[in-house]
């Protein structure tokens, strides 16, 4: 009766295993990608993956995520902690978004916790949109999202450029 069929289905088991390879992991990525294709239309998917390196070449931070629906979803963003608040953070996320609105994004979206980074995201325009209450316990998890202008500028380096020229609203 095939791979699907009546013998096959009544052998079902499910197993966990946090350990497992990378192939099997793909085997249901690709498959809800393509249930998302058929439901949504969308293919086209980005990995994000931008690195901040020392002259030896050395990873001390980056941001990872992914574009799909026209959405940049930030994963992680870390850095090393002698070059945090200096810049750096910023000057990543920038470029995610930068790189997000190359591709064709409308948005981008985040979470972060309450021990986290939440003033920092804000600071460059996130919103919070959402919060689940004692994850880790005692503490809240935010879900953050952030329009970005497609074809041009963000938002955050239209300010940046008002506040080097002296412009305000609309001007450039």
């Amino acid at each position: 009766m095939g791979l699907w069929g009546v013998e096959a289905m009544k052998n079902l088991r499910v197993v966990v295993e946090p350990h497992a390879a990378e192939s099997l992991k793909q085997i249901v990525r690709e498959g809800l990608g393509a249930y998302n294709l058929a439901k949504t239309g969308y293919e086209e998917y980005y990995p994000v993956s931008i690195f901040l390196r020392d002259a030896n070449d050395e990873v001390l931070g980056g941001v990872l995520g992914e574009i799909w629906a026209q959405w940049l979803f930030v994963s992680h963003l870390w850095l090393a902690a002698p070059l945090r608040r200096h810049g750096y953070g910023r000057k990543l996320l920038l470029a995610a978004e930068s790189y997000a609105v190359e591709k064709g994004c409308q948005g981008a979206y985040l979470t972060t916790s309450s021990f986290q980074a939440r003033p920092f995201y804000e600071k460059l325009g996130y919103e919070v949109f959402a919060e689940l209450d004692d994850f880790p316990p005692g503490h809240k998890h935010y879900f953050l999202k952030k329009r970005l202008a497609v074809g041009s500028k963000t938002q955050d380096q239209r300010r940046q450029i008002q506040r080097k020229t002296g412009q305000k609203g609309g001007q450039q």
